[in-house]
């Protein structure tokens, strides 16, 4: 499990996550949702130790993230940002094989390249694998920082609004595989969304933040609900059930 008891983060006298806790990695997909500065992307990057927190503790498996040391860390989360500076002349299997970096530091066994091989296929990006980054749409970019993570071979998995700058049928084809990953793998994953009918379509629970607290947190039929959305997001949402699921309508 990921534990967070009481951690609070500021900026500049700003709070962005005001005495958090929770806890995180008993259900196969959870998606966290939220207005743009609701702290989301800040929690994350608590939990991944990119930032330091004023106050509380964060615990992965009952580890202190504050004291863990990188390497088992990294054998047990894995983190996807949304602003993934890297290379764009690298391939696909170049970058995959950096998801093997914690298991290897740089000297790929057979097993290494087994795991970059398998994320790969798991992925569908055979065909893709010696292309180069940018040669890429970004549907298919996405796949492949997906795979490098996968490739880590965690059993936690962050993802930091994967399907930014997607089309409606890459957004679509990246959640199924988030889906997959924890049906079939036993991935935990954790995703920062901003689509709620994604986050209620391919989610088992739905944690939502605003003003760097949680203030709703329950399975799909319980967040999606009105009054519920409407007071996470400020603004008027109506919820039709259409072929039994229910799918947000929003109004300006």
């Amino acid at each position: 499990m990921i534990v967070l008891d009481g951690v609070s983060k500021r900026y500049n006298g700003h709070t962005v996550l005001d005495e958090v806790s929770i806890a995180f990695g008993a259900e196969g997909v959870t998606a966290l949702i939220g207005p743009n500065g609701a702290g989301k992307s800040t929690l994350f990057g608590v939990v991944g130790r990119l930032i330091r927190p004023e106050a509380g503790r964060v615990a992965v498996d009952g580890s202190d993230v504050a004291t863990a040391r990188s390497s088992d860390l990294a054998k047990t989360l894995a983190v996807l940002r949304q602003d993934n500076h890297i290379a764009a002349r690298l391939t696909v299997h170049d970058l995959v094989e950096f998801g093997r970096f914690p298991h290897s530091k740089g000297r790929l066994t057979v097993t290494d390249r087994d795991h970059v091989d398998r994320a790969i296929e798991y992925l569908a990006l055979d065909d893709f694998r010696n292309r180069f980054l940018d040669e890429l749409s970004g549907g298919q970019r996405q796949r492949a920082f997906i795979a490098m993570v996968l490739a880590q071979d965690t059993k936690y998995i962050l993802l930091d609004e994967p399907l930014n700058n997607l089309d409606l049928r890459h957004m679509t084809e990246i959640m199924k595989l988030l889906r997959r990953m924890a049906d079939e793998l036993g991935k935990r994953v954790i995703v920062v969304l901003h689509d709620i009918n994604f986050a209620a379509t391919y989610s088992d629970r739905i944690v939502a933040m605003r003003d760097g607290r949680v203030v709703a947190d329950a399975g799909a039929a319980e967040i999606m609900r009105p009054e519920v959305l409407e007071a996470v997001y400020d603004t008027k949402v109506d919820v039709r059930q259409i072929d039994g699921r229910p799918v947000a309508l929003y109004y300006s």
